[in-house]
């Protein structure tokens, strides 16, 4: 139910998003205690302003209640992905290189499932990550479809 919903979403806000110049990052469709939650993370270079957000709110609720393919209450929430933005498509990581990123995988490659380092490329289907181990700098190749979950990092130097 939840990916439909996600799919619904994602068809009815795709045309405003194009419209005002503006990317779809992610569509969230989740229970929260006893509320459900339409999370919808938006972005454009530079970020996105709260009057965006609101302009995308107003405009999807709109296409929503008119096609109505929720049928429980939920909450529509439009907002920045903020700075640990999700990298969800290739595309993602492409525009990212040479962002600290965290990166969780599937199964594991040389032993760990977890890299946090710095994306350095991402060619043919592959990210490449440098990371320290200890004191020693290394680098992975991870295969796209081997990642369950990347962002980028927030690092405190």
């Amino acid at each position: 139910m939840a990916n439909k919903i996600v799919q619904q979403t994602e068809e009815l806000v795709q045309p405003i998003l194009d419209e005002l110049s503006l990317e779809l990052v992610d569509i969230v469709y989740e229970k929260e205690g006893p509320n459900w939650f339409l999370r919808v993370y938006i972005d454009k270079d530079g970020g996105v302003d709260i009057e965006e957000c609101g302009q995308v709110s107003e405009r999807l609720s709109s296409e929503l209640d008119d096609k109505d393919p929720i049928s429980e209450a939920y909450f529509l929430e439009v907002s920045s992905p903020g700075v640990e933005r999700p990298l969800k498509k290739e595309a993602d990581f492409k525009q990212h290189i040479g962002k600290h990123v965290y990166v969780k995988l599937y199964e594991p490659i040389a032993g760990e499932k977890e890299f946090t380092g710095d994306l350095v490329d991402f060619k043919d289907g592959y990210a490449t990550i440098q990371y320290k181990e200890k004191t020693v700098q290394k680098e992975v190749e991870i295969p796209f479809a081997k990642i369950a979950k990347a962002r980028l990092a927030v690092t405190f130097d």
